[in-house]
């Protein structure tokens, strides 16, 4: 759901448009240089917009007033985005596909975002970083790399995320398995004969277990969009959320800002399955042994909170075969993810060359496979 509020930054000394600077705390004019400081948030503000809101309120839509808006939002006809709409603005175009979109009167109350990470790669950095992962690609097309190189656009997008906090308390039952060896005779054939040899037999005891793990979770992560692919969001994990700074617009000058899609009580299903796979392992070592198997877990989790944020992404999109693929750089440390796509031209030279060296190989060992006789200076 991208936001189509209509926010303008007018420059103080000309009246262009002012763009966040990424990695910065200023807001910059392209028209005339001008320079435009962010202010910073008061201490009892900053403490407010990075404090924990309690779960159990929020999936019964009983949070205070201020931590939620009135929103507008509607399809689009083409691509499937929701484009949500504050203020009077009617009418805009998606700007995912540039398909004008129009709403009607409704509207429903949505969570505000409390907090965000601001750029700190600008688009000239987040496409270096694109093209040193597209690089490092084996068997990717041709096309990739002059894609990137280029200087095809990058959409500067802050995505929705959802935080979990939570205490676990869990007692499990199940068994634990412990490695021992047995010796036994076994008969083989050696140069023709039949001997008997000795060999070690890996056998497992297994005993019952039980007992109880907990654990604190801090700030589980759980993407808020449909529209970014879920298997490269989750996999951008190298955020750094000490650098939050509680939300302001100055910091979206420029950019594109998505309102979620996932809902709160769907993003506290998926943390809550993450933070039962992290249960499941903790069982796992404090049951111990070579083996573990887990008959049963049962968990209790208390101190439930969320926190509503966006993050910085770099999205590209890469069209190959008459498929599309998408890639993501995160928009604060540079990491990569991508769908990408195989040469087979390439795949299928690499096999050929393969097959030939182990021809080259062969023939070197053993001539006569092929029918031929062994030269001369082979002998």
């Amino acid at each position: 759901m991208t936001i189509a509020e209509e926010h303008r930054w007018p420059c103080e000394q000309c009246g262009a448009d002012l763009r966040f600077a990424p990695g910065q705390t200023e807001l910059k004019c392209d028209h005339c240089g001008h320079v435009q400081a962010i202010k910073a948030a008061p201490p009892r503000s900053r403490q407010r917009a990075l404090g924990e809101l309690d779960l159990a309120h929020g999936l019964d839509d009983d949070l205070p007033e201020a931590a939620s808006v009135e929103v507008r939002s509607t399809s689009c006809p083409n691509c499937g985005a929701v484009v949500e709409f504050q203020g009077a603005n009617h009418a805009t175009e998606c700007p995912f596909c540039a398909t004008p979109v129009a709403i009607d009167t409704g509207s429903q109350r949505k969570i505000k975002p409390q907090a965000l990470i601001p750029f700190a790669l600008n688009e000239n950095q987040a496409r270096d970083a694109l093209t040193k992962w597209l690089g490092g690609l084996w068997f990717a097309p041709n096309g990739l790399l002059e894609y990137t190189r280029k200087g095809r656009a990058m959409a500067g997008i802050y995505a929705p995320y959802w935080t979990f906090d939570a205490d676990s308390d869990s007692h499990y039952r199940g068994q634990r398995g412990e490695h021992y060896y047995e010796t036994r005779t076994v008969s083989v054939v050696e140069n023709g004969k039949t001997v008997q040899r000795q060999e070690q037999v890996q056998k497992t005891r297994w005993y019952n277990v039980s007992g109880h793990v907990d654990r604190q979770f801090d700030d589980v992560l759980v993407v808020g969009s449909t529209s970014l692919p879920e298997r490269l969001a989750d996999n951008l994990s190298s955020w750094d959320l000490g650098a939050l700074e509680p939300y302001s617009t100055d910091f979206l000058a420029g950019f594109q800002a998505e309102g979620y899609t996932v809902g709160l009580a769907d993003g506290h299903a998926k943390a809550r399955d993450k933070m039962e796979a992290v249960i499941r392992e903790d069982v796992r070592r404090d049951i111990g042994g070579d083996e573990q198997r887990i008959d049963s877990i049962d968990s209790t989790f208390s101190d439930e909170t969320f926190k509503h944020i966006l993050l910085p992404v770099w999205m590209a999109a890469y069209k190959y075969g008459g498929k599309s693929y998408r890639f993501l750089v995160n928009g604060q440390t540079g990491e990569v993810r991508g769908e990408r796509p195989y040469s087979w031209w390439k795949i299928g030279f690499a096999v050929a060359a393969g097959l030939v060296a182990a021809a080259g190989v062969a023939y070197l060992v053993d001539p006569s496979i092929f029918g031929l006789p062994k030269p001369d200076w082979m002998n």
